[in-house]
């Protein structure tokens, strides 16, 4: 009888940065923090969070995304979606450290437009953006060259989708685009087909075509996709040349879970159901929904909504149990459109024990888990906000 010998297994560097324990400069997500964290089963986290909040005072300023946690969300000064949070900071300069309850690009886009002497803090490296990374800077730039050989760059405009690394804002910037938010992008298109016949947009295919089609009017045959991961996108010049919107082949991991028979199946159990649906949803999704808006205008509707009405919800599960537990007292049913559970697993990284290893540090008068964009970068970043922030 031979023994068994131990398998020589290693983890491959995606399982490594999947636990946030190594470092991807082409990816958002992170690495493992350089400290120690407390444990999530000490009963005195709340107490600590708290107590190194009020020793830090005005030095610090905490933002808190829609997505998150509740024992995250507890401690942060404001509430709201990326590009609010990141003006929120901006306007909060005397906030030495920005710390930032979200996800890398968020953090980014907070560090273009806070002052140069302002710190923001990811209080966990390893939360990343699984539809940001689904366009690099490279794919982007081999993409451009592709227009480029059909004949069509000068004619194209790039729309950047705010869930977008920094250097995808960079590229929009030097190549006279705009960036846009599930709120206005039904404005930066229309802005952006004034300046030209075609528009890339990035990285979110769903956005793209929805506002397309549903609120301009345009054809599903108007729209192709570019994969990165084909020659040439997978798209011949022909096809490109005719396109209108020309969509990048990127999604939301969370709102692409929904479909068409999960809004079917809520109807049937739920009678008198309105559903109400977040624009990164598929196509068919959005167009068999009731409403459809970004994650401000769903909190605006319910807010606006009859005691008694019933809602199905298409959009993370933090922000809807949170919904729910909200209006329950005024006789409003909320539920998630899925029967299964899906969080946004890379927002739900910072958690409580992240939260306090970043506040104590800081009272400590350590900076840790900086996010700085480069100085290039952030220029033409900033130049594509900007535009943004022109638009009517």
């Amino acid at each position: 009888m031979t023994t068994a010998q131990p398998l020589d297994v290693q983890p491959t560097p995606l399982a490594l940065l999947l636990l946030g324990r190594e470092a991807d400069p082409k990816s958002e997500r992170g690495v493992e923090c350089p400290g120690d964290l407390p444990s999530p089963s000490d009963p005195d986290l709340v107490a600590r969070a708290r107590a190194a909040k009020e020793k830090l005072g005005d030095k610090v300023f905490v933002l808190g995304h829609h997505y998150q946690r509740d024992e995250v969300i507890q401690f942060a000064d404001v509430t709201g979606d990326s590009f609010k949070l990141a003006r929120d900071a901006a306007a909060r300069p005397e906030a030495e450290y920005i710390v930032f309850c979200g996800v890398h690009f968020m953090a980014e886009s907070a560090d273009i437009l806070t002052g140069d002497d302002q710190k923001v803090v990811l209080p966990d490296l390893a939360a990343g953006c699984s539809m940001a990374d689904m366009a690099t800077a490279e794919q982007v730039a081999e993409c451009w060259d592709v227009l480029t050989d059909a004949g069509i760059e000068t004619s194209v405009v790039p729309v950047s989708y705010m869930n977008s690394s920094a250097d995808i804002k960079a590229f929009t910037g030097r190549h006279g685009g705009t960036i846009c938010t599930s709120s206005n992008a039904k404005k930066a298109l229309e802005w952006a087909f004034e300046q030209g016949e075609k528009v890339l947009f990035l990285p979110d295919q769903h956005l793209g075509r929805n506002t397309a089609v549903r609120d301009m009017g345009l054809s599903l045959d108007d729209c192709v996709v570019y994969n990165p991961h084909k020659p040439n996108g997978g798209l011949t010049a022909e096809e490109l040349r005719a396109a209108k919107m020309i969509l990048w082949r990127g999604h939301c991991s969370v709102h692409g879970r929904f479909s068409l028979d999960s809004v079917n199946e809520v109807r049937e159990r739920i009678p008198g159901v309105n559903v109400l649906v977040h624009p990164e949803c598929r196509h068919e999704v959005v167009a068999a929904a009731d409403y459809v808006g970004s994650t401000e205008y769903i909190i605006k509707a319910l807010e606006a909504a009859p005691a008694g009405s019933k809602w199905a919800i298409g959009t993370e599960l933090n922000l809807v149990r949170r919904l729910a537990n909200r209006f329950a007292p005024e006789g409003k049913e909320i539920v998630f459109l899925d029967k299964t559970v899906c969080f946004c697993s890379t927002m739900n990284r910072i958690d409580l024990p992240h939260l306090v290893w970043a506040l104590e540090s800081l009272a400590e008068g350590n900076l840790v888990n900086r996010i700085q964009v480069d100085q290039e970068t952030e220029h033409f970043a900033k130049l594509a906000l900007e535009r943004m922030l022109a638009l009517p």
